[in-house]
């Protein structure tokens, strides 16, 4: 099996390295921290795990969908990468950001706030932060290279995919995926706010789920204890991160600085803890999975 060393890194990105298999990708998970599209110095330990095991766990159980483009987490995965690591295959990714909103929150709160819509898309009158939609919306966004994400409205996607059949298949299966990832996390006691998915098309024209799928770095996941709307949520992902990171006076500009001790461990933790609770599986016996060729 190759070393990583003796691949060839296409992509490097503030998460994750890409490298070029010829016909597949691998693609690796690492445990670097980001806030505010700055990396921090210091990982969070095991993210990089729990991220690809979660994307795993999902494009495992949605298949019936959509088809993804995982081929396998061990055969092709070098040793030091294992568990962070996904053999994949190569697709033409479509230029949009599939996101679907099943509650109103982040910057689709402050848009509803200052137009009574989010991405163009009507929404009823006294809505409260944090609140469930009456149904999923999809508010697709544009894939920036630099800074930020653009949100856009679907016609506008449309002529980005140049296809608005395809669009109109990219919207209807976020959704169906959107839906079918929510009520699996709602019977483990967590809310699916929102989430954001990538498609391309494979060597046959086919529309594929690529990238990731619904983990705590693309969507956000509450805690369904305690929820009420209203105000902002917890959430097991880098929020605590996030805060303290607000909270130190840091212009948030680069370079970022070390995150806390305590602050890493709880991080952690949340990440873990998401995971386990929407797979039904520990971590360990992950890493014991991914240490095996299948």
């Amino acid at each position: 099996m190759a070393a990583i060393t003796d691949l060839n890194l296409i992509a490097s990105g503030k998460v994750r390295e890409i490298y070029d298999l010829g016909e597949e990708l691998l693609i690796v998970a690492s445990d670097r921290v980001s806030t505010f599209d700055a990396v921090h110095p210091n990982p969070i330990p095991d993210k990089g795990a729990v991220l690809t095991a979660i994307s795993t766990f999902w494009f495992e159980h949605t298949g019936h969908l959509i088809p993804n483009h995982l081929v396998s987490v061990t055969d092709g995965v070098p040793a030091e990468v294992r568990g962070r690591g996904m053999v994949v295959r190569k697709l033409e990714m479509l230029p949009v950001e599939a996101v679907v909103r099943g509650y109103i929150t982040g910057s689709g709160w402050g848009d509803y706030q200052r137009t009574g819509t989010i991405s163009g898309i009507p929404l009823p009158l006294g809505l409260r932060e944090s609140e469930r939609l009456p149904e999923p919306i999809f508010t697709p966004s544009t894939k920036a290279n630099l800074g930020h994400d653009e949100a856009i409205d679907f016609a506008t996607a449309a002529e980005l995919i140049g296809d608005r059949a395809l669009a109109e298949r990219v919207r209807d299966t976020a959704i169906a995926l959107y839906r079918h990832a929510a009520d699996h996390c709602h019977a483990r006691g967590i809310i699916l706010a929102d989430t954001k998915f990538e498609f391309g098309l494979d060597s046959h024209g086919r529309l594929t789920l690529g990238d990731e799928a619904c983990t705590p770095d693309s969507s956000r996941f509450w805690p369904a204890q305690g929820y009420e709307a209203g105000h902002a949520q917890p959430s097991f992902d880098k929020q605590i991160a996030r805060d303290w990171a607000s909270s130190t006076g840091w212009d948030k500009l680069p370079p970022a600085p070390e995150i806390p001790t305590d602050i890493v461990t709880r991080t952690r933790e949340r990440y873990i803890e998401a995971y386990e609770r929407i797979t039904d599986s520990s971590l360990s016996a992950w890493f014991a999975r991914t240490a095996t060729d299948r």
